[in-house]
């Protein structure tokens, strides 16, 4: 059975410079399928440096800020890995390319895990948390979904926001609706 996990991927073009991104990864076998859409910079750069790192982060702000323009997160190398993963990883994955299922849209990059490590503690998730996730997903897909399904899905998931986010889900939060916004306006 296959299931989809939510993390940031950071990859490196041939040239070291490191792309940061979110991207849900999706179980297959003993291992993870990468499946970004054409054209990406994560495409491009497993297929210049066949590695990637999945980091296992709670801190929403990455997720938020990888899509509104914010992608200057600390990093730190990673032992036997071209790849860095990030500081505020509470875990990682290092993966490797292993076979490619080439697709017009979205080819499928299955990977090994290499090694994992553990870095930080989870101490528990809150419900907004679970809302800046599901609102960044949203922003992802804002040229393919209609105003009101966006316009109800947000309503919905500000109730979690209201009720349980912290400093840190508000200001993910605020950086989405700022996208979401400006989408609207067609700024």
């Amino acid at each position: 059975m296959s299931f989809i996990r939510e993390t940031i991927v950071t990859t490196v073009n041939a040239e070291g410079r490191v792309h940061i991104a979110p991207l849900g990864i999706i179980a297959q076998d003993d291992g993870w399928v990468i499946a970004p859409f054409r054209p990406s910079a994560t495409l491009d750069n497993l297929t210049a440096v066949p590695f990637a790192i999945a980091n296992y982060t709670d801190d929403m702000r990455i997720f938020a800020g990888c899509l509104t323009g914010r992608r200057k997160w600390p990093l730190v190398a990673v032992q036997d890995c071209p790849v860095p993963r990030l500081q505020a990883a509470l875990s990682h994955s290092v993966l490797q390319v292993v076979s490619v299922t080439q697709d017009e849209t979205r080819p499928r990059y299955f990977c090994r895990i290499v090694s994992e490590a553990t870095h930080a503690p989870f101490t528990g998730m809150n419900r907004a948390k679970a809302a800046v996730l599901e609102l960044a997903i949203l922003v992802s897909r804002l040229h393919m979904l209609p105003k009101q399904k966006v316009d109800s899905e947000i309503a919905y998931l500000s109730i979690a926001i209201e009720k349980t986010a912290g400093a840190d889900e508000r200001q993910a939060w605020d950086w989405l609706m700022e996208r979401v916004n400006a989408h609207s306006t067609g700024d």
